[in-house]
């Protein structure tokens, strides 16, 4: 019974999405154009040398030397290896999917458990600085102290997600064999580092060849769901499902005291973060507090475009989507809950900011700051280009050698 309810459930909308898009072409066309830019003038370049860097520290043991010398951190906090170190570092640097797709990464090498990459993959996954400060808080509220609650909020709910998952699974690891407590060492730690270098045959070249096509071949995949969600998330306006969906929302807001007209913007974040943080930076019967609670909650959740990426490039693997879907609702309310407690001392309280020449409560978009990160846009669609070319080169390469 139950496979066949999740039979009709995707076949209807699989239905409703082929229906919309005969019906509203235009629309849909925008949305597409809309999914494409985003991915081709910023995911694409921004993502690419953090996956290509991540697959080739792997392939050359480093990831092993890192998680000897912080083992000793990782395992006590949140029971994962000290090779999580690496996910959860590179995660938060370079944004989603990143942290997923080193877990998985280091789930196929075999360094971590079933149990142990659930736990890992369920806090290794959050925006980037750059998304927080840039995007957010100077591109939709123009109000970079925004971004420093904004960014401790999400940060540090994140790291207590990895805390109270680190109990998940515990029953299944019973008959496991515990590690033995070992003293970090350099030495050991670069002796790791070195046998797992050499327990991979392939060459240089070959090396360098699988990371680049490997990363891109994710990329493509991430682009596929942004521009799906994209067109989605519009359909679902136009057909008139989405403010269905939002009058639920309304009554859970009304009973949190937020204000109900926020219950749209957040459906939409719900789906993809981006529109929906524009939509409530845009909504004027909120106060900034409120507006920030939200925004932080979906920046926790990820939007179900990025929990879509997160599916698909664990499904390779044996590790499991529940538990990370269960973490992103944990994170969401964290992230809410610490941006009320920070609200008054990083924001109210905080007179200046570091940065020289960034806007604080102002819309002006002559700021060399602001520049800075948007014009990153304008060389983006080059960098994918040249990246895809590569990409090409590489594997006609290959097929030549092959046919030879």
């Amino acid at each position: 019974m139950k496979q066949k309810v999740k039979t009709l459930l995707l076949s209807g909308i699989t239905a409703f999405i082929a229906i919309s898009l005969i019906k509203y072409p235009d629309q849909s066309l925008e949305a597409s154009i809309r999914g494409l830019n985003m991915w081709w003038e910023v995911v694409f370049p921004s993502l690419l040398p953090f996956f290509i860097t991540a697959e080739l520290l792997i392939g050359f043991g480093f990831v092993k030397f890192i998680g000897v010398l912080f083992e000793p951190i990782m395992r006590p906090l949140f029971n994962v290896p000290g090779v999580g170190s690496f996910a959860w570092a590179m995660g938060m640097a370079s944004g989603y999917p990143t942290g997923a797709k080193i877990s998985a990464r280091l789930r196929e090498e075999k360094q971590l458990t079933q149990i142990e990459a659930e736990r890992l993959v369920s806090f290794t996954n959050a925006s980037s600085p750059l998304f927080i400060f840039g995007a957010v808080s100077v591109g939709f509220f123009y109000d970079v102290k925004l971004g420093v609650i904004l960014a401790a909020s999400h940060y540090i709910g994140n790291a207590l997600v990895g805390v109270c998952m680190r109990f998940y699974g515990r029953k299944a690891e019973k008959t496991r064999t515990k590690p033995a407590k070992r003293k970090v060492s350099i030495i050991r730690a670069f002796r790791e580092m070195h046998h797992t270098r050499l327990r991979d045959p392939r060459p240089f070249g070959k090396i360098v060849g699988d990371a680049v096509l490997n990363s891109i071949q994710t990329l493509v995949m991430v682009g596929g769901f942004i521009i799906l969600f994209s067109v989605f998330t519009k359909l679902l306006y136009i057909a008139g499902v989405t403010p269905v969906i939002a009058a639920l929302f309304k009554y859970v807001l009304h009973l949190l005291t937020l204000p109900v007209d926020l219950a749209l913007p957040l459906l939409s974040g719900l789906f993809e973060i981006t529109l929906g943080a524009n939509l409530i930076s845009q909504d004027e019967t909120a106060n900034l507090l409120e507006k920030i609670i939200v925004v932080s909650f979906i920046l926790g959740f990820n939007g179900l475009s990025v929990q879509a990426q997160v599916a698909s490039i664990i499904a390779p693997t044996d590790i499991r989507f529940a538990p990370y879907f269960f973490a992103r609702i944990i994170h969401g309310f964290f992230a809410a809950i610490l941006t009320a407690l920070f609200y008054t001392p990083l924001y109210l309280n905080r007179t200046s900011f570091d940065f020289k020449g960034v806007p604080v409560s102002s819309g002006n978009h002559d700021n060399p700051w602001y520049h800075f990160l948007f014009g990153l846009a304008e060389i983006g669609p080059f960098i994918t280009l040249a990246a895809l070319l590569i990409a090409v080169l590489i594997i006609l390469n290959r097929l030549r050698k092959h046919i030879k």
